[in-house]
């Protein structure tokens, strides 16, 4: 009985092992066979779906290029879009509220092109998650959660070498930015045209440049909120604040810190960004404000465990702490929570990257408007004129309007000697808009991927070429008035203090820096505006060269309309005199004017007269001295 019990046993082992497992293996074989011709099935479909649709990109660019400034719309709905031509290839659309709008384009039936786009209102930050700090770093994906919590749009960009005519398709999703800042939110359009035929392109390259101007906008990446700390808190010698409010956010703006880190200075492969300048765009407007935080401000860091340190470390800790995001992840998240804002992007470079592309445009021209002495800096280079006052190797760069290579303007951009962090940040936002000035003439759609690898090959950011190519229509577009500088003003913004291991830092003072970050996130008002729109002709009343250039630029810097007259008929005056042909009883442009030039009371006349050309005349002097932001002023002028 045992022995058949257990050859019957044997028996049911050997059918399991050589029969029924072999079956499931077979089967399990030919199942996952199945799935993967199944997939490569569906990507071979996928894939000749999106070639036929390749073949419409240029037809639809074309499109696009060839009628956007001429065509006119005839109204078919209820609400009626309106189309005016320009001057300039530029498209201007007005829409009325309405459920839904269409234009028709008659021209003779051919292949239809159609784009339809949903307008919605701006997009706000609207903290959604706490980051996760972890002991190993972890790095946001592209495709983590964006402010609408929709895929990206897809923008191609399609640079042929014989030609200098782009391809570019643009495709749109819902509750996306405007494509037209003179559309109104909420109003729904679809523009519908079919062409006789494919036109050929005869646009130029400087003619296009105007085209980007309907390139459909990014959403942005939606901001990650820090934990608050407890009240009363001490850390660092001193209270801990408590997490500032979000700054209100009326406009679609895109806001870039860039980073200029001191690494190849140090031994210890520790990072320490002493540039900090957070660039806002604003994409309704098309405007840009930049506002430069000062490397020795004492602010919070949400670490895992929580600190008190100064802001230019942030970086390095986050990078050596293996934080969400790395070094810009606890950047970001110190950013929200000491000053309310949201940094989309970042940009870092080296000595060696900043001076490799002020060097591959050339060199810039700078206005520097106050004298400045100090030493040699290590991989940087004094600007042509510095002169030797001492034998232990102190040089100074007087006033004047200089060319700068990359060593040359390395050396401008970090020199302090006799200065402040507070001017050189004023400095560093001069280099940003020279290089700006001196670039756009290089940049146009047939050559942005060429320069777009170049920079790759030299900064450190986490944009994409499609976040740049949606910018890229602001930048070449942008006017020198269309730039505000923004910058802490110590004893107003911040109060100095000493921390418990001897450094001296930058208690940020709450109410004047919510002011700033305030101010910082609007474009200009039309009071702004009025006052700085004075015109304003500078003349050099000394043998100085260009000085009238240099004052003019200043002046520039504030808003003001100022022109660079050359020299004046007396090249010998001493002292700077302003003139007022406008007859001002109170104050306005000319107080700002004579604090901005550090015009002397007395040197400040009216002189109403109807018939004016300009409003305001500067004769400056040899005592000419527009230092602001700590600057001490060594030439007794």
């Amino acid at each position: 009985m045992i022995r058949m019990v257990t050859r019957g046993f044997a028996w049911i082992i050997r059918t399991f092992i050589f029969r029924i497992v072999p079956l499931v293996l077979i089967g399990a074989i030919v199942w996952s066979g199945a799935q993967v011709v199944d997939a490569i099935s569906r990507q071979l479909t996928e894939r000749n779906a999106y070639e036929l649709l390749g073949e419409d990109f240029s037809a639809t660019a074309t499109f696009i290029a060839q009628n956007q400034p001429t065509d006119t719309h005839t109204p078919t709905a209820t609400s009626t879009p309106s189309s005016t031509p320009s001057p300039t290839p530029t498209a201007t659309i007005t829409n009325t509220p309405s459920p839904t709008a269409t234009a028709t384009n008659t021209n003779t039936p051919s292949p239809t092109v159609t784009y339809t786009h949903t307008l919605s209102p701006t997009a706000t930050d609207t903290p959604t998650e706490t980051p996760t700090e972890t002991a190993s770093p972890q790095v946001m994906t592209g495709a983590q959660l964006f402010v609408t919590n929709t895929p990206r749009p897809v923008v191609f960009v399609t640079i042929t070498p014989q030609s200098t005519q782009p391809d570019l398709v643009l495709t749109a999703t819902p509750n996306q930015m405007p494509l037209f800042s003179t559309a109104t939110p909420q109003a729904t359009a679809t523009y519908t045209s079919s062409p006789s035929s494919t036109p050929t392109p005869t646009t130029t390259a400087t003619e296009i440049v105007q085209l980007p101007q309907v390139v459909a906008t990014n959403p942005l990446p939606t901001p990650l909120f820090p934990r608050e700390v407890e009240a009363g808190l001490v850390m660092g010698g001193t209270l801990v604040p408590t997490i500032v409010p979000l700054v209100q956010r009326d406009y679609n703006l895109v806001n870039i810190i860039l980073l200029g880190g001191d690494n190849e200075l140090t031994t210890d492969g520790t990072v320490r960004t002493d540039t900090m300048i957070v660039v806002s765009i604003n994409r309704d407007t098309n405007t840009v404000n930049m506002l430069s935080f000062p490397r020795d401000l004492y602010v919070y860091i949400p670490t895992p465990n929580g600190m008190m340190n100064r802001l230019n470390v942030v970086y390095g800790i986050g990078e050596s702490i293996g934080y969400t995001g790395g070094g810009f992840g606890l950047l970001r998240q110190t950013f929200f929570y000491n000053f309310g804002i949201n940094i989309h992007y970042y940009a870092k470079v080296d000595f060696s990257g900043f001076k490799a592309i002020i060097d591959a445009i050339g060199g810039i021209s700078v206005a520097v408007d106050c004298t400045y002495q100090d030493y040699a800096l290590i991989g940087a280079e004094l600007p042509t004129g510095a002169v030797r006052i001492d034998d232990e190797g102190l040089y100074q760069v007087g006033v004047g309007y200089y060319d700068m290579n990359g060593a040359q303007a390395l050396w401008f951009s970090r020199t302090r000697n006799n200065s402040s962090d507070f001017d050189r940040g004023r400095r560093q936002q001069q280099v940003l808009r020279a290089i700006w000035r001196k670039a756009l003439g290089s940049v146009n759609l047939s050559n942005v991927g060429q320069l777009w690898e170049q920079g790759m090959s030299i900064l450190e950011t986490d944009m994409r070429f499609e976040d740049f190519i949606g910018l890229l229509p602001i930048g070449l577009n942008l006017d020198v008035s269309q730039i505000r500088n923004f910058t802490f003003i110590p004893t107003y913004h911040t109060n100095s203090w000493t921390a418990p291991d001897g450094a001296n830092v930058q208690i940020p003072v709450a109410d004047t820096v919510a002011q700033l970050m305030n101010d910082f996130y609007r474009p200009p008002s039309s009071n702004q505006l009025l006052l700085t729109g004075a015109s304003i002709a500078v003349y050099n009343g000394t043998s100085n060269p260009l000085w009238d250039r240099v004052a003019s630029e200043r002046l520039l810097w504030e808003g003001f309309a100022a022109i660079a007259m050359g020299t004046a008929e007396e090249t010998t005056a001493t002292e700077t005199v302003l003139i007022d042909y406008t007859g001002q009883q109170k104050g306005g442009s000319v107080r700002e004017i004579a604090r901005i030039l550090n015009v002397k009371p007395e040197n400040v006349l009216s002189q109403p007269n109807p018939d004016r050309t300009t409003d305001f005349a500067v004769i400056l002097g040899a005592n000419y001295n527009s230092c602001q932001g700590g600057v001490i002023d060594i030439t007794g002028r």
